[in-house]
């Protein structure tokens, strides 16, 4: 069972929709009540939706419901929490002219607030939080694809999921993990590979090219293959480890795809995301900037240090 919960206007509905297309019986916002009797009667794998428009809901309940369900040896339950920042609520609850359900008579903002408090629980509690400030619905789609597809597969391990990202921008809130590659040799500076990515083989050599690459690689890799392990001892499903560069498109890029090898290799389910790419790609590739008011420890850094403004 897929347990959808999370902000108004986050993505939850098209989450259940996918799951859907994948197989599942969605039910959206049941009464808490009838989750056992759905749990019981369902023969495939179910994904079911609750959030504060569910009759009778108070976060406390739900998790004491699924604590009583989780004693049940022959369930696998997940958590799934959408979240998003305020700015992106907003505008989205502007563009389709939307009441929010908490506040239907006020505004928009007092009802973001009052559903983020309400649901803090839920959030705190999730196996898998997914911000989709960034997220195009093509890449929600695709990672609740790759992530829950194998809904017979009940044995399956920890998922990996790994995101580069631009510091002045934010750091991903799902990271568990998040090393910085600032350090690296940079190829923006170079303006044959200015417009590259770090998926490109050009750019992938110029920063291989440095004399710390390989020993920072190695090392991670090391971290992983001790800390990996560990969580699936302690019962983690999924594990979200971010690497970060200035701009979120070189050096970032290439060492998640370089992780992503290696922990194939090793026989772990991976999925991976470029934050500034998608973004880039989500609006037709203009650069996009941190929210106002927002700073970063990157930001600072970068007013200090000029010659690390791109890349």
């Amino acid at each position: 069972m897929v347990l959808v919960s999370g902000l108004s206007g986050a993505g939850k509905s098209s989450i259940l929709h996918t799951l859907e297309d994948l197989g599942y019986e969605a039910v959206d916002n049941p009464p808490l009540a009838m989750l056992a009797e759905l749990v019981a009667r369902s023969e495939r794998p179910l994904a079911i939706g609750v959030d504060a428009r569910t009759s009778g809901f108070r976060a406390a309940s739900v998790l004491r419901t699924l604590e009583t369900l989780q004693r049940n040896p022959a369930l696998r339950i997940e958590l799934v929490f959408a979240t998003a920042e305020e700015g992106v609520l907003l505008r989205r609850y502007t563009e389709t002219r939307r009441r929010h359900p908490l506040a239907p008579e006020g505004r928009v903002s007092d009802g973001i607030a009052a559903e983020t408090a309400l649901l803090a629980p839920l959030r705190a509690s999730a196996d898998l939080l997914i911000d989709t400030s960034d997220l195009p619905p093509g890449a929600l789609r695709t990672l609740i694809e790759e992530r829950f597809a194998a809904e017979t597969d009940l044995g399956r391990g920890l998922v990996v999921s790994l995101i580069s990202f631009a510091y002045p921008a934010g750091l991903p809130r799902e990271a568990d993990l998040v090393f910085d590659a600032r350090f690296l040799r940079n190829p923006h500076y170079d303006p044959a590979l200015r417009p590259l990515t770090g998926l490109d083989p050009a750019v992938k050599a110029h920063i291989e090219a440095d004399p710390d690459h390989a020993t920072f690689l190695q090392q991670v890799n090391a971290m992983l293959a001790l800390l990996l392990p560990r969580f699936v001892a302690e019962g983690k499903k999924y594990a979200t480890i971010a690497v970060g560069c200035t701009g979120g498109r070189h050096r970032s890029v290439h060492l998640i795809e370089t992780i992503a090898a290696y922990l194939g290799e090793q026989g772990w389910s991976v999925t991976r995301t470029h934050r500034e790419l998608a973004r880039a790609e989500a609006t037709g590739g203009r650069t996009t900037r941190p929210p106002a008011g927002r700073a970063s420890p990157a930001d600072f850094s970068r007013r200090r240090r000029p010659e690390h403004d791109h890349g």
